[in-house]
């Protein structure tokens, strides 16, 4: 088989995680209009289906470091496609709620352990040159699941048949799980167990070329002898030490803004929003699976710039297209406009402006950013971390936000959420190194030599920002 082909299969299997993810964080919004009529919920119950999910993430998060670093990324993936198939099979087949929680919660687990190694392994399988489009392709198959997710549901809605819009997720768990087995491990993961020879192999394998292979694994080991040098167990001490604690801020601060830019309300609450304004559930549905559609399509770019124009550019005029969008949403929700023609066309632009802001931008890009910025020898745990928090902040928006909506109303929240979007624009700034184009290993020195605070990476090419205009 050529080189190329084993390495796309690689990519795909790799990334296939995305598409559980997606699939099954995305397909309870149709499946809980129909999950009631067969089991009894109270609104809390019906909020405890949905954030099982969330809180079973935030724990297979927690747990992928350490299992990461001790089983290897690509056992720990097919564990997690196991985890995806056991709490799938569980909830398609639940006869009450606390057998449909517990699933969900165990799915939860899967879609934490996906979420931290899948990003792992292909960023330290990818070469540097294309590392950013590789590891997006993670994201992109997050919004395919997603959009899968929302068609299933409007084709299932008929029947109300939510066992099998929940079940059909079995598939691309078992194709992962099969998959994965004939996939090699990270090259830099074997390093770090002393398995040098199984490790040029697999970069032999990956870059078709021995010479690139030994070049990039003397680089590898030099980062590793470094490491292990210095090395002592990753704690939250370590972590806040004054050599790590900038990259720990800004790792943070990647994650907390990606949530709190709003783009749950968003996913969650947009059939609601449009059900508000005279839609009819149908229309509404209907237009949720177009949202899908153009989250899926707008990752594209995304996957073909963050290479070309780098990952700030990116963030930078996404997080101002998403302050336009929620400003316009806010001024249309303020405004008083009565039902009609004038009211949908703006809040549907709104959204559509939103999303694809989002999709193009802080959508695959933190997933890129996360692995690229810490120390090989901390990068899983601390990466583990980092998503743990990404899972806590999403539950906080998921479960804080309908509350809000009820206090303060819709317009108000998206002008909270327009302040928000600004002031990532201000972290990125300000704050957030340039990775494009750079080994793992020479972001490494940098940030271990207290760089991470720098306005652009200093090697990284210079682009004028409305090159990444989208």
């Amino acid at each position: 088989m050529p080189t190329r082909i084993k390495n796309a299969l690689i990519w795909v299997f790799g990334a296939l995680g995305g598409i559980l993810w997606g699939y099954d964080t995305g397909v309870i919004s149709g499946a809980m209009l129909f999950i009631k009529n067969d089991i009894a919920l109270t609104p809390l119950l019906e909020g405890l289906v949905v954030s099982g999910l969330l809180v079973g993430a935030m724990l297979g998060a927690g747990l992928s470091g350490r299992l990461g670093d001790a089983w290897g990324r690509r056992r720990l993936i097919l564990a997690a496609s196991g985890v995806f198939i056991l709490g799938t099979l569980g909830a398609s087949f639940a006869v009450g709620p606390v057998s449909l929680i517990a699933s969900r919660f165990v799915i939860g687990i899967g879609v934490g352990i996906a979420s931290v190694v899948v990003p792992l392994y292909l960023t330290e399988l990818a070469p540097k040159q294309v590392r950013g489009g590789l590891t997006s392709l993670m994201q992109l198959l997050v919004t395919v699941g997603i959009f899968v997710a929302y068609g299933t549901d409007y084709l299932l809605a008929g029947a109300g048949a939510w066992r099998w819009m929940i079940g059909l997720g079995v598939i691309p768990a078992a194709v992962l799980a099969l998959g994965i087995l004939t996939q090699p491990e990270s090259p830099r993961w074997l390093v770090g167990k002393g398995r040098t020879d199984e490790a040029r192999t697999v970069l032999t394998r990956l870059r078709g070329d021995a010479g690139a292979a030994g070049e990039e694994l003397a680089e590898i080991e030099r980062a590793e002898h470094t490491e292990r040098a210095r090395s002592e167990p990753l704690t939250l001490r370590r972590l806040l030490s004054p050599q790590l604690r900038p990259v720990f801020v800004v790792g943070m601060l990647l994650v907390l803004f990606q949530n709190f830019v709003g783009i749950n309300t968003i996913i969650y609450y947009a059939p609601t929003l449009l059900t508000d304004i005279g839609f009819g559930s149908d229309g509404a549905i209907l237009a949720n699976v177009g949202i899908g559609l153009l989250n899926m399509l707008m990752t594209l770019p995304a996957m073909r710039l963050i290479d070309r124009r780098g990952r700030k550019p990116l963030l930078r005029w996404g997080a101002l297209g998403m302050c336009a969008a929620m400003v316009l949403l806010a001024v249309t929700n303020l405004s008083g406009l009565g039902y009609g023609a004038l009211l949908s066309a703006l809040t549907l632009l709104g959204i559509a402006l939103y999303i694809a802001s989002f999709a193009v931008s802080w959508g695959p890009v933190q997933w890129v950013m996360l692995p690229e910025l810490f120390p090989m020898r901390i990068r899983a745990a601390a990466v583990g971390l980092c998503v743990l928090f990404n899972w806590l902040f999403n539950m906080i928006v998921a479960l804080v936000f309908p509350s809000l909506l009820r206090a303060w109303g819709a317009g108000v929240n998206f002008l909270f959420f327009a302040g928000t979007t600004l002031l990532a624009f201000l972290f990125v700034q300000r704050l957030l190194p340039e990775t494009k184009g750079r080994s793992l290993e020479e972001i490494e020195q940098d940030l271990l030599r207290g760089r991470p605070a720098r306005p652009e990476a200093e090697r990284s090419v210079p682009v004028s920002s409305g090159a990444a205009h989208h």
